[in-house]
């Protein structure tokens, strides 16, 4: 029976013979493993030039793993191979997702350890060395695939870090110049962000909150813009801007009939979204007229969802009824709570009763004083509906048909806002 430093050297030699023969055929181990994995994995197929680099960083790690089991190189003498690193890189500019590439590592090691295993079984090794064999195999192989999954995913993430700064660099001046002037060429713009302009666009501004920031808001932000798209159908990719390091603006590309349902739809989307950052969006407008425009109104939009902090929902839209005139009311908030108060007196309070008194004489006075008509959209009495119009003109003070525009646009402001323009004094 051979002691323990016998084995070693028993394991070790035969080792050296089973990587000696298979790496005669290493090239078509290593072409096997690449189809394998083009096939396993979606993300990795469709670009050639991507495909063939995926076949030498499959070789290159292949050679590491046989010259480390062939030789006993330790690992931290082994150095990671070119190309290895350079598909990283390349799968990180193209946007592939991280997780496919640390699949294709633990796919090619099962498949290696495969192809090893089988040359194990049709080998002359003693039986009763086998074992050892095989153990020794998966130890390097394992400690080798560990290893070299933390030296491409570090070099993944920092390309990814680096290219989306440089891209997001280049196409944000690219689209100020864009917000900025109507002089351009649409084609070579369009070919420059990588975003369709003759489509109809409803453009998005997201945030998160500065408090707590973590430092991954713009990857985040640009994700969820992603999967808005994909939730929502849409065949082209949208597109992603960082504003600030909390902020990104958003286009989403529409054919013209596909955007009906859109506001519904996304918020039935943020609803079931735990990580969903705030949104304000613009209404569908076609063309690049349509992108700038869309932007404004989305950008108006987050403009009355931050004055009404709480009060607003998740998501604001532009095409929500009155909230364009209540950007355009609210933009020295100061003074229209100032106005509120002298259109609406002690009606402007902020307590619940006056909430409901404010809203149902804003559903009344928009259907155009009809109390069966505003007895239907509120889901009241008739006779609630008048009781509650008669208190909300005494809470007021004074009689509505005098300045009943005012009163209206007043009562805009109370529904959008809040807080931000009631009073929190009782009268």
């Amino acid at each position: 029976m051979p002691n323990t430093a016998q084995q070693d050297e028993l394991v070790s030699a035969a080792c050296a013979a089973i990587i000696g023969r298979l790496n005669d055929r290493r090239a078509d181990v290593s072409r096997s493993i690449q189809h394998l994995l083009a096939a396993e994995i979606e993300p990795l197929r469709g670009d050639p030039h991507l495909i063939e680099l995926l076949g030498a960083s499959v070789e290159g790690n292949v050679d590491a793993i046989f010259r480390a089991l062939q030789y006993e190189i330790p690992l931290d003498r082994v150095e990671p191979p070119t190309a290895a690193l350079e598909y990283a890189r390349r799968l990180a500019q193209r946007g592939v997702p991280a997780n496919a590439l640390v699949r294709a590592y633990r796919l090619g090691q099962k498949a290696l350890l495969d192809i090893i295993i089988q040359a194990i079984r049709g080998s002359d090794i003693d039986v009763g060395l086998r074992f050892d064999v095989v153990e020794r195999m998966q130890s390097v192989t394992f400690r080798y695939i560990d290893w070299i999954s933390i030296q491409v995913v570090e070099t993944y993430e920092e390309e990814r870090d680096h290219w989306l700064e440089n891209r997001n660099t280049v196409r944000a001046l690219r689209v100020r110049e864009l917000l900025e002037s109507d002089d351009i060429d649409v084609d070579a713009l369009t070919a420059a962000i990588r975003y369709p302009l003759r489509r109809t666009h409803v453009a998005v501004v997201m945030w998160y909150s500065e408090e707590g920031s973590a430092g991954t808001e713009l990857t985040r932000l640009e994700r969820f813009l992603r999967d808005i798209g994909h939730a929502l159908g849409v065949k082209e990719k949208p597109l992603f801007v960082a504003a600030d390091r909390v902020t990104g603006w958003g286009w989403i590309p529409f054919r013209d009939s596909s955007a009906i349902n859109l506001v519904s739809d996304l918020n039935r989307f943020v609803s079931g979204r735990q990580d969903a950052p705030r949104l304000a969006i613009g209404t569908p407008l076609k063309g690049p007229a349509g992108f700038r425009r869309s932007h404004h109104q989305a950008l108006q939009a987050r403009a009355v969802a931050l004055a009404a902090g709480a009060h607003a929902g998740r998501v604001t839209a532009a095409g929500d009824p009155g909230l364009s005139t209540v950007a355009l009311l609210g933009q020295d908030l100061a003074e229209a709570k100032i106005w509120v108060h002298e259109t609406l007196g002690p009606l402007a309070t902020n307590t619940d009763n006056d909430a409901r008194l404010r809203e149902t004489l804003r559903v009344f006075l928009r259907e155009g004083s009809s109390y069966k008509a505003a007895s239907d959209e509120l889901n009241l009495h008739f006779n609630s509906v008048k009781y509650r119009v008669q208190r909300a003109e005494e809470r007021r003070g004074r009689p509505i048909a005098g300045d009943r525009l005012d009163v209206e646009l007043a009562l805009l402001m109370c529904h959008w806002l809040g807080a931000a323009v009631l009073s929190a004094e009782h009268s």
